[in-house]
């Protein structure tokens, strides 16, 4: 099994949060610097302690994330991650330019050598307000600039484009991908909608913001999806996204946790504007099974036990917590866990890491 380190690039110090979009004005550039350079830190920690990837997001408006546009910080990251892929998880794709997501990716694939993992996201509820989207469009946009983003990294020639919600005169891109004939691509599958899509284009396949046996129950789905198609998935083509906390004895983390705020209620971005939650949901954004979509997402403020016995959260030593991740491999069949780590502060959250990649990750490595 491989292993992920995932930073939103969360942004710590005192702002207004709950809600969304979030009020900057008790924001600090230093502050802002800090919490970069942390992140910064955090992902070059990993490549040096062999973690197969490194990944960063897209969110908008609020200070659990301070990449709006996570291609300029995967920039950075290109001058600091030298062995591990650097995965996108991901552009949101519905609400951005395709060509120019196409073109970033291909800068960022170049300046690796070949190692950009390319996420494709509809985003979170909330976040079609950032650009004016209709969300009732999200499904159709984001067939439409998938399709255009991988012609304009395999098409040689120069191409025009005439579609529903793209047009373009004209497209050839420089650089193009390293990767041939195109980096590897990872979309969101929580919902049946997306199985299915995801199947029926042979890409690979991601969970956050879930629960083990509803992912178990998804990824069952998208390999059924992928029989029909004619085609297997592998163990790699499942991501399973979880939040950790590794500590010398299970009582450590457990108690770090607890100080640290687990146990506190949090809203996540889509369940930050209710109101705008519930008008995106009723444009039809959950598809055919919305109860359930809305629900994996309230579900992530669960206490500390009620989010590790439901695979959301790693909590322990290195043993207990190489235990909880090799559930998730069993019964998701997944391949690469991408770990978020709890903010702790720097020095916890960098022994966490280091615990991980010492303890954890080379016995991931040999299952």
């Amino acid at each position: 099994m491989k292993a992920a380190l995932f930073s939103i690039v969360p942004y710590l110090g005192e702002a207004e949060r709950g809600t969304w979009p979030a009020s900057t004005r008790i924001y600090s550039h230093e502050v802002a610097g800090r919490s970069m350079d942390l992140a910064l830190e955090q992902y070059e920690l990993a490549d040096q302690l062999g973690f197969d990837w490194v990944t960063l997001a897209e969110h908008h408006f609020a200070p659990m994330s301070l990449t709006p546009n996570p291609m300029v910080m995967a920039g950075a990251v290109t001058q600091r991650v030298r062995r591990a892929k650097i995965a996108l998880l991901g552009a949101t794709i519905p609400i951005l330019n395709p060509v120019r997501v196409a073109e970033e990716f291909a800068m960022l694939d170049t300046l690796t050598g070949g190692r950009v993992v390319a996420g494709m996201l509809r985003g979170t509820a909330n976040e079609y307000v950032t650009y004016d989207v209709n969300p009732s469009e999200s499904w159709s946009r984001f067939g439409e600039a998938m399709a255009l983003i991988v012609r304009a990294w395999t098409e040689p020639q120069p191409f025009g484009w005439q579609g529903r919600h793209y047009q373009f005169r004209a497209v050839s891109i420089w650089p193009k991908p390293v990767q041939q004939p195109h980096p590897p691509i990872y979309m969101s599958a929580s919902s049946p909608e997306a199985g299915e899509f995801a199947a029926r284009r042979r890409v690979s396949i991601g969970f956050a913001f879930t629960t083990v046996p509803l992912a178990s129950a998804a990824a069952r789905h998208y390999r059924e999806s992928a029989a029909a198609c004619g085609w297997e998935p592998t163990p790699d083509d499942v991501l399973y996204r979880v939040t950790a906390h590794v500590a010398d004895t299970d009582e450590q983390a457990l108690e770090e946790l607890q100080s640290a705020g687990a146990n506190v209620p949090r809203r996540g971005f889509s369940t930050s504007n209710r109101r705008l939650e519930e008008a995106v949901a009723g444009a039809g954004y959950y598809g055919r099974d919305a109860a359930t979509q809305r629900g994996r997402i309230d579900a992530q403020f669960r206490p500390a036990a009620e989010r590790i016995e439901h695979g959301q959260l790693l909590a322990g030593s290195p043993d207990t917590v190489l235990a909880q991740a090799r559930r998730i491999r069993d019964e998701v069949g997944a391949g690469i866990l991408e770990v978020v780590f709890s903010p702790m502060g720097r020095e916890k959250t960098l022994r966490s890491i280091e615990l991980f990649g010492t303890r954890v990750l080379p016995r991931l490595h040999e299952a």
